[in-house]
This record gives structure tokens, C-alpha cells and sequence, in this order.
């Protein structure tokens, strides 16, 4: 028998044992020899006992069932019980017990190969009437909880929209890992006489307690209250569910209670009509798709186009002669939908009133912000919006300085002062990691000794990098509202929509960190804290304001914003995408600018698909999201033991770990892998709770040095031309690969494979290579592992962009615009003119934005000042694309008199005499 701790998580543990019990009770079938036999009864019985432990909190097959199999094995009926487990097995692998009834025994006259899910159309897959589970918590006995569930069961009608069964457990803490182990309950019934303790005793279910509840609080209570505390700890860890409570509680000692998702109070009554109403309804809401709804509406209509849009109604395409691929290949109700109309039960994406808005008001309360808006021209537009709402002309802004290219404009179109906020460098990789904090607030405190703070707008942070770097974002955002209590965030999420459905990654999102730090600042305990810390801050230096975990008044003002790429990490069309905020000061300062700014970068025709992909795909992550985002973790790490434990793979491949990642300074866990080979998984709960940075697990850097190629041909010539597997970020000497919620295992154990035959090729061509071919391939290994250009800091702004030479800020639209004009420009090559110039001690400053990919953000901006250093590492570069260089040409940069004739040049040379 396998440890649990062989298993990343007890969905995974469940869906194996399931598995290796089908393979034992077949086996033991066909088994003649008596000693063979022996030895599979007593596996069959090892997983029966380990199967004990999960199913209770599953609706299928039920515990009735399963105890029924066990006696089915205890008696000796192996054909009956191999029967009955295959069928489970089939039922759970293809989902079919959630769209139909599944007999178990032998004497059924259900037709299994008939209904086999594998052969429904996806139109009868989409009438089918949606499953879930109810979870009942009660300490009740058995006669109680089949009285339980028959009256549940009583209540369901053929006309309700949704089907749903019942699971009973005793204690809150079977409620606590039933919510993060079942992911198809979508309602909880919490009744008076629940129990605290649960019986099961299992290391993997028991990090589920320890993960979302403070036990020690919790066992103080009193009886009466665990119903209460219940409903607010599953807020924490699933806050998208309803709860029901059942109370015998007075109306007064239940109204000044914190309840968290519960929906409905019932007072003491058994009314399961009433229950069951409010359970459908409470998931018909989440199942609401306002504008999808309407869209598919609009397209039944029979209507005369006499507006734009030829392909309107597919009119355009079903008369054509030589266009009609087009329609077979895409069908007809994408372009009975596809219409410029905002009436006729539609809406208009600039100024919302119908379904939009509400299909909005819903991604909002989904993603827990204040306001959402869509966007359907991805997130680049998104962030440009935020910053041109938000920041004004000559304000100061910090910015991580590798983030997406679309911040760096925005900055130009804002007009801002742009301090640049250097990430800790990962030389060995190529690439860079994230903004120390440190620095962030170096930057804020220097800014404040100058003069300036009140200047200074905005923090911009990238969360999670492209490479899966994550911040602690609210240990970030205290410390620089300590500093300057109302300062605006802009977390860019563009890879980290999925994270809000994770009770672990949650806790790291820009809404949720808002939404705690409102609550939290208000707090009389926050209020003691902070006045305590002043008392000891009074005289402090600078220094020790950068050692110390600083806390934020409790009159700041949180202002948060978030952009995110739905259709990067969720499920929504091509450059689908949505802005959340959470700023107290939106209606009052920003909901007008906002306003311009979003009808300055939103097209008056928007593509209504895909606004209908964002409200569908807000309605998936509301109603499976959790278990979506738990399978993409589970594939991530099975691809991380799969690699780490492989001999064959350790010979030429290296997963990278938070060790690897993030310095050690910033893992406070001391936590370095989430596999080891010889521990089994790391509980990521504690780093992703206490560290500077954690690693997202769903990202998978693969270091590919040792294969002799650099990342770009492993990508290119390896992956995709002859294996078909597509990624898109690479360095020097790694490639990244991404799970999202549509991976499987499946797609897992083809890379491995691909994995494993590469590696099978390469001892193949290295046995039979000449002394002279080992040389090469030795000398390119230690080219890619050992020898490695060191990635440049931000150098300056140069003086004609920089307002004093006190503090780093510059001018990056004046320097942006000014090369617009041809004479103010000229070009100098790499290894040749520009590299006399720097020797020569000359000022050289880059005219443009330089973009080379990998890493795939700017290490050269308008107005900035080339160092050796910058200068070295374009050199070390061996990437085919940078976007700004002109190869034929060079390096295109200002001219001195361009320079010198600026008025900031003349004053700030004046000032310096």
C-alpha cells in the first residue's frame, strides 16, 4: 500500500485507490492459486480500510453502498463485487452518476454500454439537468440519517432546474474537510446537533483542518456556537457556497453573530420544502448568466438587419459562393449571435443598464470586489485604463520594472514620474524574481525625505509573474500604507484569475487582502497595535523603518485594483479579460476618470462572444471553479514528482523549486520544494502563509542546460515541431510549463513520456558520439549551466528626464515623445560605436523601448541611461527577437544636442555649477 503521502492531495488519493481496488477485486477473480489469492485479499482489504476514511463524505456511491461491497468481500461474492466496483469506477471516471441514477447490482436492467457518457452529444450533455451534492451537518445516527436524506429526497420535482443528493456528516470538522475534499457540494445544511470532533483519523484529511481553522478558538466554544463558527469558516475557505442554518437559537443571540455564507436563518422548524427552494435557488443564482442568456435569446429572433455588419445573422457568409468553409467550420449560431445592436434584450458595453451590468455585478461578487468591469481587448487595455484613471500628469509612480509591456506605455499615456523598482536577479536562469520589499519601501522613504510623498500615486506589482513568482500581498500593502496611507495598488493578475477559487492562493489576491485589511484596520485590537508601535517608532532611522514589520494606521485608505486575463487562466475567449476594484475612494475621486479612461481605450463595437465567454466562465468558476483549480494544481505537482523522481530525467532536466526561485532571506517557512523524493509533499499552507514570496505550483520550470540545447530551440525544435506541445516563455536556459484548469493527467503522462524519450535519445547520440562530438556537447552543457551573462539593474534616467538628482524618478513621456523626431535620434551598433562610446566615458541614452524575448520586458526604456552592464548583457544575448533593435542598424538612441536642448538638461547642468 502506497503512503498518503505519496499524494498531493485526497482527491487525487481517492481517484487511485478507486483505480488499484477495480485492478485488486479483477485480479482476485481470476486468481487460482490459493497463496496469490491471500495476498490480493489482504490488499483488497488495505483498501477497502483506506477508502473508509474518504467516502463518507461523498454522495456517490454512498456509504450504504460501499458497505455493501465490503460484506460483498467479506462474504466471499468476488464476481458480484467486481461487478459493482467497475461499475463505481466507470461512474466516477466519466461523471455519469451526476446525470443519471447507477444500479449497482447485477440483477439491474440498465443498459450500461447503452448509456455510456462517452457517447452522449454535447447537446444532450447540456440539457442535462446540472448535479451537486448537499452537505447535511448532524451528529445523528443511522435511522436518523436516512430519515434525513428521504425527506430531502421527497422534496425534488421533475420541473426543478438542478438535481442534487445528500451527504451527512457529524462534526464540524468532518463539514470542514468534506467542503475542501468534495468539490461538488454546493450547499451546507448546518443543524443543532452537530459535533465538533470528527472520528476520521487520516494525516492527508487532517491538514485540512489544521489549513482552515483555528482549533484552539474553536474548542472554547460552546456547543450552541459551533453552527455559527462553522458557517464563518467556510466562508474563509469556500466563500462562493451557501449555507443554511438550523437554529433553536433566539432571533436576538443569532442576529449579532457573524455567519458568514449562510443565506437563510430556519428557527427551529423542519420545513424541507422551504430548504429545498432556497438550496435551488441559492445555486440558480450562481448559475445566472445574465448576458449570455440574452445573447442566445437574440439569436432566436427572426430579425431584418439593416445596420453594419454584413456577417450579422451569417447572412454575408450563407450567400456566398467562396466563403461557405467559414460557416461549416464555425456553425451558424456564432454569427446568429454576432450583431452591433445594444437593444432587443442586449446591452451596451460603454454604458451598461441591462445584462452587462448585472453580468458585471456578478463577476463582482464572484471575485469579491466592489466593482467590476469587462474588457474585451485583453488586459494590456485594462491596465492602461487603471493607470490613465487613476494617475495624473507629473504624479509619481513605482513600478516593478520587468512587468508587461503595457504598464511601461501606460506610464507614457498617464504622463507619470516613474521610479523603476528592480526585482532580486536569478542569474543562473536568465531571468529575474520580484520586488524585495525592502526596496519598495527604500523607494518610499527616500521619496519622503526629499519632499515628495505627496506626489507619489500609485505601487504597481506584478502578482504572479510570468515565471509563478507570487507576493505577499498583504504584507505589502500594510507596510507601504504605514508609510503612505493612501496610496493606490495595482496588483496586475493577468496569470492569476484562478487564484480567488483556492482556499491557499486566495489569501494572496488583491480583493481579498482589501477586503481583510477594511475589516481588520477597523479593529480596536489593530488601533492598540498601531499606537503601541508609534510609541516605539518616534525617533527611529530610516533603517529600522526597513527592518521592521511596519502597520498600517487605521485611517488609511485602502485603494486596490486588479487586472486580470480571464482567458489566460480561466475559461473565456481570446483577450477576454476584467478589472476589479476595491478602492474606498473610487465614487468620490476616481468613478468619473475611470469612466473617460474606459471610453478611451474601449471600442464602440465590442465583441459580444466574448463578453458572453466572460459571464459564462464567471458562472463555471462560481460553481466548479474550486475543483477546476484543484485538478490544475494536482496536475502540476504529479508533472513535478513525475520529473524530480525519474532517473532518467535527473541525468539532463532540473525542476526548479522555491529554493531555487526565491533566496532564502524570503522563504520565512524555510520551506525549499513541495517534493522531496525521500518526505513526499510539503504542506503549502505554511509558506504561502508566512513568506516574502512563494512559487505558484501550477507553473513548472523545467531547467533544459543539460540537454545541450538553450530554451528557445528545446521549444521550438524539440516541443512543438516535433512533439506537438505548445508553451510560450522561455530563458536562456529553462522552459515553463503552465497547467490551467483544462489540463489532465493525461496531458501530464505525455510530456513525461516526451520527457523520458528525449532523454533516451540523448544517451543514444551521446554513446555513439566521436571524442570531438562529446567535446561540443560538454562545452555547450557548460555554456547554458555554468557561464551566464548577469542581468542588469535599471541604470537612470538620464538628467534631461529626471526633475533633481535626489531621487530616481523620471520623465518617460517627454523621452518617449521626443523620438518622434527623426534628427533627435541616431543609431549606434553593439559591438562597435556604442561600445566606443561607453569606453569613450559618453552618456548614451536609449531612445525607445528594448523588449528582447526572453525575458520579455523592457531592460532599456525611453530616457534611460545604457550601462556596461545593459550594454554586456545585449551582447550575451542569443534570442532571435527584440522588439525595438533594429539588427541592420543598431541601437537607436539620442543625440546630444537633442539632449542638451531640453529645458530640465540646461537647468539641472545649471544647478550642478
Amino acid at each position: 500500500m502506497d503512503s498518503v503521502s505519496d499524494y498531493y492531495s485526497a482527491t487525487q488519493l481517492r481517484a487511485d485507490r478507486w483505480s488499484a481496488l477495480r485492478e485488486a477485486v479483477t485480479s482476485l477473480c481470476r486468481e487460482q492459486n490459493a497463496k496469490k489469492a491471500a495476498s490480493i485479499k489482504v490488499r483488497v482489504a488495505d483498501l477497502f480500510s483506506s477508502l473508509a476514511l474518504i467516502e463518507p463524505y461523498w454522495a456517490f456511491p454512498g456509504m450504504s453502498a460501499f458497505d455493501h461491497m465490503r460484506r460483498q468481500f467479506e462474504h466471499g461474492n468476488f464476481d458480484d463485487l467486481s461487478f459493482t466496483v467497475n461499475r463505481v469506477k466507470r461512474a466516477l471516471t466519466s461523471g455519469a452518476y451526476r446525470r443519471r441514477s447507477i444500479p449497482l447490482d447485477r440483477d439491474s436492467t440498465d443498459d450500461e454500454e447503452h448509456n455510456d457518457e462517452a457517447l452522449l452529444s454535447p447537446e444532450a450533455r447540456a440539457m442535462a439537468r446540472p448535479y451537486f451534492e448537499v452537505l447535511i451537518v448532524d451528529n445523528v445516527n443511522d435511522q436518523q440519517e436516512r430519515w434525513l436524506k428521504s425527506n430531502v429526497a421527497r422534496m425534488r420535482r421533475p420541473e426543478d432546474p438542478f438535481h442534487y443528493e445528500a451527504v451527512v456528516v457529524p462534526s464540524l470538522e468532518d463539514a470542514l474537510i468534506a467542503v475542501l475534499f468534495n468539490h461538488n457540494i454546493q450547499a451546507i445544511v448546518v443543524r443543532p446537533g452537530l459535533a465538533l470532533k470528527s472520528k476520521n483519523e487520516n494525516e492527508i484529511l487532517g491538514k485540512y483542518i489544521t489549513n482552515a481553522s483555528e482549533t484552539g478558538e474553536i474548542e472554547a466554544m460552546l456547543p450552541e456556537d459551533y453552527g455559527p463558527e462553522l458557517c464563518r469558516l467556510i466562508a474563509r475557505v469556500r466563500p462562493e457556497l451557501d449555507a443554511y442554518l438550523v437554529t433553536e437559537r433566539s432571533v436576538e443571540d443569532i442576529a449579532g453573530l457573524d455567519l458568514g455564507i449562510c443565506r437563510r436563518v430556519f428557527y427551529n422548524q423542519e420545513d424541507f420544502m422551504e430548504l429545498h427552494l432556497n438550496i435551488l435557488r441559492g445555486v440558480a443564482a450562481r448559475n445566472k448568466t445574465p448576458f449570455f442568456t440574452a445573447l442566445v435569446e437574440y439569436s432566436k429572433q427572426p430579425t431584418g438587419v439593416f445596420h453594419a455588419m454584413p456577417i450579422s445573422r451569417g447572412k454575408s457568409i450563407t450567400r456566398s459562393h467562396w466563403i461557405q468553409d467559414m460557416g461549416a467550420f464555425y456553425g451558424p449560431n456564432i454569427f446568429l449571435a454576432e450583431t452591433s445592436a445594444t437593444s432587443g434584450g442586449l446591452d451596451s458595453l460603454l454604458e451598461p443598464q441591462g445584462p452587462i451590468k448585472e453580468a458585471q455585478e456578478l463577476a463582482s461578487r464572484a471575485f469579491g470586489s466592489k466593482q467590476t468591469f469587462f474588457a474585451t481587448n485583453g488586459t494590456s487595455t485594462c491596465n492602461k485604463i487603471v493607470v490613465q484613471a487613476v494617475v495624473r500628469p507629473g504624479d509619481i509612480v513605482l513600478v516593478d520594472r520587468d512587468c508587461h509591456k503595457s504598464h511601461h506605455y501606460g506610464m507614457v499615456l498617464a504622463g507619470a514620474e516613474v521610479v523603476y523598482l528592480d526585482s532580486y536577479p536569478l542569474n543562473e536562469y536568465s531571468m529575474y524574481g520580484a520586488v524585495p520589499l525592502k526596496e519598495i519601501k527604500h523607494q518610499l522613504l527616500a521619496l519622503k525625505a526629499a519632499g515628495k510623498l505627496h506626489r507619489v500615486r500609485m505601487l504597481l506589482l506584478t502578482n504572479c509573474t510570468f515565471d509563478g513568482l507570487v507576493y505577499n500581498v498583504e504584507r505589502v500593502m500594510e507596510e507601504c500604507l504605514a508609510i503612505k496611507p493612501d496610496l493606490v495598488f495595482l496588483w496586475d493578475e493577468a496569470w492569476f484569475a484562478f487564484a480567488r477559487f483556492s482556499p491557499t492562493y486566495r489569501q494572496r489576491t488583491g480583493m481579498r487582502t482589501a477586503n481583510n485589511l477594511r475589516v481588520r484596520l477597523r479593529t480596536e485590537a489593530h488601533k492598540r497595535a498601531y499606537e503601541a508601535q508609534q510609541l516605539e517608532l518616534a525617533d527611529a532611522t530610516d533603517e529600522t523603518l526597513l527592518n521592521t514589520r511596519l502597520i498600517a494606521p487605521p485611517d488609511a485608505r485602502i485603494r486596490v485594483y486588479a487586472t486580470q486575463s480571464t482567458h489566460k487562466t480561466l475559461t473565456s475567449l481570446r483577450q477576454g479579460s476584467m478589472i476589479h476594484i476595491n478602492d474606498q475612494d473610487f465614487k468620490g475621486e476616481v468613478e468619473q476618470s475611470f469612466h473617460e479612461a474606459y471610453m478611451t481605450h474601449t471600442s464602440t463595437s465590442p465583441n459580444y462572444q466574448i463578453i458572453a465567454s466572460l459571464d459564462v466562465g464567471r458562472r463555471q468558476v462560481e460553481l466548479e471553479g474550486f475543483e477546476f483549480v484543484q485538478r490544475q494544481i494536482e496536475a502540476a505537482m504529479s508533472m513535478r514528482k513525475a520529473i524530480s523522481s525519474h532517473p532518467q530525467l535527473q541525468k539532463y532536466f532540473k525542476v526548479l523549486t522555491a529554493g531555487d526561485m526565491i533566496p532564502e532571506q524570503h522563504r520565512q517557512s524555510g520551506v525549499t520544494s513541495y517534493f522531496d523524493n525521500d518526505q513526499g509533499w510539503t504542506d503549502m499552507w505554511d509558506c504561502w502563509e508566512q513568506d516574502d514570496f512563494v512559487l505558484d505550483a501550477t507553473r513548472v520550470t523545467l531547467a533544459v542546460g543539460g540537454t545541450g540545447w538553450d530554451g528557445d530551440t528545446f521549444k521550438t525544435k524539440i516541443l512543438m515541431d516535433k512533439y506537438g506541445i505548445q508553451i510560450n516563455k522561455t530563458s536562456r536556459n529553462t522552459v515553463l510549463f503552465m497547467t490551467n484548469i483544462g489540463t489532465t493527467r493525461s496531458s501530464v503522462a505525455y510530456l513525461i513520456e516526451v520527457l523520458v524519450e528525449i532523454a533516451n535519445e540523448l544517451d543514444d547520440l551521446l554513446d555513439d558520439a566521436s571524442k570531438m562530438e562529446r567535446i561540443s556537447f560538454d562545452r555547450r552543457v557548460k555554456n547554458l549551466t555554468e557561464t551566464y551573462p548577469p542581468l542588469p539593474d535599471f541604470s537612470r534616467f538620464h538628467d534631461a528626464f529626471r526633475p533633481d538628482h535626489v531621487t530616481p524618478e523620471g520623465d518617460i513621456r517627454t523621452a518617449y515623445y521626443l523620438s518622434y523626431e527623426e534628427t533627435n535620434c541616431d543609431y549606434l551598433e553593439l559591438d562597435g560605436s556604442l561600445q566606443e562610446a561607453l569606453d569613450a566615458g559618453q552618456e548614451v541614452v536609449s531612445a525607445g523601448f528594448i523588449i528582447p524575448y526572453p525575458p520579455g520586458f523592457p531592460i532599456l526604456v525611453p530616457g534611460q541611461v545604457v550601462s556596461q552592464e545593459i550594454l554586456a548583457f545585449m551582447l550575451a544575448l542569443d534570442v532571435s527577437e527584440i522588439h525595438g533593435y533594429r539588427p541592420d542598424l543598431g541601437l537607436r538612441v539620442f543625440t546630444p544636442e537633442a539632449l542638451a536642448a531640453l529645458p530640465k538638461a540646461k537647468s539641472l547642468q545649471a544647478t550642478a555649477k
